[in-house]
């Protein structure tokens, strides 16, 4: 029998992405999301495969299914989304991640939690690795969505101490490529769509913080492999591209690629925003093989055709910005 995977927030951005490639591996999936920042638009392509099936559900809310596998991704993942409404992002990163254990407990099934690289704060270590423990501001406007997710691992950690369940954690570094929601705030959604409309580029603080950008094709490689680790895997693995580009690169290249004629315009750093984040991943090379291969440039070029495409269609832009409004 086909293997059946649960994937919570899986009409989102990087859930979206891995139902399809679930989907490529012959498994049946189930996309669980409450489409507070996932669209029916991302899933689309994938109504009329008959392994899929989609619920509109909130994991805050205990579920009741038959699965193999389950791959928790349900939380927004960007400030403007998750600052939107902080106490149910937390809420969301700790009774969804309890209920998502709850149920790999009943089921025996292997739970793989999607955590961040927010974990680390505005790191002092550079590049972060996975001991390195963080520095968070619990009392900022980030606490949210920072300590939710440090909290899941807690609890993943505790259940598979607790009831021996297996359990994958995966540190997601900034990742970017298509179905990236276009008003989500994430430095390259927000530069290309800049671009695209000759607007100016927003750049808050100097520029000079870097960032490492991971194509989610990449991302989703690494996320499957980090599921079919076989035998008890100890601690989180680090998720993401190793090398760094400042913002104000990011930005120039983005208008090159466009051909756009926006400026650059600073503005003031928002609070605990990092000043460096870049992934140290030996951990997932080591035990997953893994490392991503898609240039910056390529995987850029990809994400401007999709939101050129996206932007070309004015209905559908209105329907996403009045939903982020709402």
């Amino acid at each position: 029998m086909k293997k059946r995977v649960l994937v919570t927030g899986g009409a989102g951005f990087l859930g979206s992405h891995l139902c399809a490639r679930l989907l490529d591996q012959e498994c049946q999936v189930l996309c669980v999301d409450n489409y507070f920042t996932g669209t029916r638009r991302n899933v689309e392509p994938l109504l009329n495969e008959p392994g899929f099936e989609v619920m509109r559900h909130d994991v805050t809310f205990p579920l009741y299914v038959e699965v193999d596998e389950i791959y928790n991704l349900a939380c927004p993942a960007s400030p403007v989304h998750y600052q939107h409404d902080p106490v149910q992002t937390t809420k969301t990163s700790v009774i969804g991640t309890i209920n998502m254990l709850g149920l790999a407990k009943r089921l025996h099934a292997p739970i793989l939690q999607a955590s961040t690289s927010e974990v680390y704060g505005d790191p002092d270590v550079h590049p972060q690795t996975e001991a390195y423990r963080g520095l968070v501001n619990l009392a900022g406007p980030r606490g949210c969505y920072d300590e939710g997710k440090r909290c899941a691992e807690t609890l993943c950690y505790d259940y598979k101490r607790q009831h021996r369940l297996s359990i994958r954690v995966a540190r997601i570094f900034n990742t970017y490529g298509p179905n990236m929601h276009p008003q989500d705030g994430r430095v390259v959604s927000s530069f290309i769509v800049q671009a695209l409309k000759n607007q100016p580029i927003t750049i808050f603080g100097s520029g000079a913080q870097t960032r490492s950008f991971c194509y989610v094709d990449d991302l989703v490689d690494g996320l499957m492999r980090l599921m079919g680790v076989e035998g008890d895997l100890d601690g989180p693995v680090n998720l993401g591209n190793p090398s760094e580009t400042t913002i104000n690169e990011l930005a120039e290249l983005i208008i090159s690629l466009v051909g756009s004629k926006s400026k650059l315009e600073f503005r003031a750093l928002p609070q605990d925003d990092p000043r460096q984040r870049c992934p140290d991943i030996t951990r997932a090379r080591e035990i997953l093989h893994w490392r991503p291969t898609i240039p910056l440039r390529e995987g850029l070029n990809r994400t401007i055709r999709y939101f050129d495409s996206l932007l070309s269609s004015p209905s559908e832009t209105k329907k996403i910005i009045w939903k982020v409004a709402s």
